[in-house]
């Protein structure tokens, strides 16, 4: 616990010397608001779609119940579009848990969820199937019934469509099997076979994709705890060789669960660890939370090993304009303010985000001195006048500080929040700004020298 509070204060000691988004890094975990896990991440254009599971905030063991959606334009931010499906689209599963790690696929303007679930009896694992006309879906079941029948272990689908435009799916626990899916995506071909031969230290979580002409297969490896390792194959098929870890294990870690991507001319590696669990109590509970690495393919096709995931994360690729309508539930990272009479800590819940009908996704603090970071925000050489923000509060008292640098930093605005007649009552509020431009991380303090007032951030925009 020490090496993560010091490596958090480390870090906003650098934000507060001036440290800007030309060198603007994530903080790892990348995602505070929810407890997740087994990232998917999908390219669409110019932006990461990354898919998750979610683990409850009181879950002891796993206790999941639907999928999650954030979405990035440059690998710090990310936005919460909130729960993307869950365990009701196919209602013939179990209902009360086990909405086990998905992965969405695009083909033909469609996207396709794969999912593991449970069934009653046993054994009790099949993987389902859902369909969308969107990314965000709604995903909906086409089948009535699982694309994969009862088997031990078939859980954590992944998805490779390859070149000749043949379908693969794949997955298993502690076995690797794959079909041929037919070009619906929502049927299969043939026999479901298993590899035999799998990498030596082959556990679970099952990620597969080509590259210059080779087939990856990265998993968790060996449990517990669970590494990342990865193999590489000459065919979608087999037999995949073992090349080596991505990432050891660590006690920090029980579990794993790689996703792998090329974005805007780097590579990244998902997976997750326990900080955020770490932070609230030193009793292992499966909360877990998503992470990320950037990494450098060798000459040779294969890949270093990486350390552990650091508590910095990966450097912005672009930078976010201030100028243009900015989701409050898109957050670099959130937590709230150390008190004089509060002994230190690494983080502790500053905002959750919520769904209104109206609004969509919103942020709301959960404590007074929450506070929200967006990193690496463009001002430009010009200098901003106002400040507007969409609130909706049924009581007044809420205050909003806006800052640069760090949560000390310069004031640059300050919205006192009005009562403006319930909690889903939207209502605009515009202020002055004070002069800054250039390059700057922003930080929204909610609340930051009175008591808790819950009110609900939509929205907001430098003018």
């Amino acid at each position: 616990m020490p090496t993560f509070i010091n490596a958090r204060a480390a870090l906003l000691a650098l934000v507060a010397c001036g440290f800007t988004s030309a060198s603007a890094f994530a903080a790892n975990p990348i995602i505070q608001t929810s407890f997740t896990a087994d990232p998917a991440p999908l390219v669409i254009g110019d932006t990461v779609f990354l898919y998750t599971t979610h683990d409850e905030d009181d879950a002891l063991e796993f206790k999941m119940l639907d999928w999650k959606l954030y979405t990035s334009k440059d690998m710090v931010n990310w936005t919460d579009h909130g729960t993307v499906a869950d365990l009701s689209i196919f209602p013939w599963a179990n209902q009360h848990n086990d909405a086990w790690a998905p992965q969405v696929i695009a083909r033909n303007g469609k996207y396709y969820l794969y999912a593991p679930v449970t069934v009653a009896g046993s054994p009790r694992n099949v993987i389902g199937v859902a369909v969308s006309d969107s990314p965000y879906g709604p995903f909906k079941d086409p089948l009535g019934r699982p694309l994969i029948g009862r088997g031990e272990g078939n859980f954590d689908p992944t998805v490779l469509i390859d070149d000749d435009g043949q379908a693969y799916l794949y997955w298993g626990n502690p076995h690797l099997s794959y079909v041929k899916l037919n070009r619906d995506m929502v049927s299969y071909a043939g026999e479901i076979t298993r590899i035999d031969a799998k990498p030596r230290n082959y556990q679970e979580g099952p990620w597969v994709y080509k590259r210059n002409g080779k087939y990856y297969l990265a998993y968790a490896s060996t449990c517990c705890s669970e590494g990342l390792g990865y193999a590489i194959s000459d065919s979608p098929t087999g037999p995949f060789e073992f090349k080596g870890q991505i990432m050891d294990s660590s006690p920090l870690s029980t579990g794993n669960h790689p996703g792998i991507i090329d974005f805007k001319g780097k590579s990244y590696v998902f997976g997750l660890n326990y900080r955020l669990n770490w932070a609230q109590t030193p009793l292992h509970h499966e909360r877990r939370s998503v992470t990320v690495a950037d990494f450098t393919y060798r000459p040779d096709g294969t890949i270093p090993t990486l350390p552990f995931w650091n508590t910095t994360g990966v450097q912005q690729v672009e930078h976010l304009s201030p100028y243009r309508r900015v989701e409050g539930e898109t957050i670099a990272w959130e937590s709230r303010l150390k008190r004089d009479r509060d002994m230190p800590f690494d983080w502790a819940p500053g905002v959750r985000s919520a769904r209104d009908p109206q609004a969509g996704m919103y942020i709301t603090p959960v404590a007074a001195r929450a506070y929200v970071q967006v990193a690496g925000v463009d001002f430009g050489r010009k200098a901003p006048k106002t400040f507007k923000v969409s609130v909706a509060s049924a009581t007044p008292g809420g205050k909003i500080e806006v800052r640069v640098g760090s949560t000390e930093g310069t004031l640059i605005a300050t919205v006192e929040v009005p009562a403006t007649g319930a909690a889903s009552a939207w209502r605009t509020v515009t202020v002055p700004s004070a002069n800054v431009t250039g390059t700057q991380d922003v930080y929204l303090v909610l609340n930051a020298h009175g008591r808790h007032v819950p009110f609900g951030i939509d929205y907001w925009q430098f003018e």
